[in-house]
């Protein structure tokens, strides 16, 4: 359990330094419902139209948790998916009322 403590508290930490990197432009992306939080521990474009700007901040945000999420697993002996699951979950609980979720089915509800 303890493994585990570490690695929510890892996860918490970086999920918070990725969007206060983008604080403006992903919370208002979010805010404005073209981007949500995926069931894989990734964002994705909630509308097919999102503009290159938000296509970009999508992609780099994926590259930075896809970086970091290998090193947790590393660091902890457990797959990349196991991170990514756990990071979903905090994720779902940081996300605002209002901002997009993708639920089991791989819709997207709002919160």
């Amino acid at each position: 359990m303890k493994k585990f403590s570490k690695i929510f508290s890892a996860i918490t930490f970086f999920l918070l330094v990725i969007s206060s990197s983008y604080a403006l432009t992903l919370q208002e992306a979010k805010a404005d419902g073209l981007v949500g939080e995926q069931r894989d521990g990734f964002v994705g474009l909630v509308v097919s139209n999102a503009s290159p700007e938000v296509q970009v901040i999508v992609r780099d945000v994926n590259a930075q948790r896809r970086q970091r999420y290998q090193e947790i697993a590393q660091e902890n002996g457990i797959s990349v998916e196991q991170v990514a699951a756990v990071a979903y979950e905090r994720a779902v609980q940081a996300t605002q009322s209002g901002h997009y979720i993708q639920n089991a089915s791989g819709a997207w509800v709002r919160k």
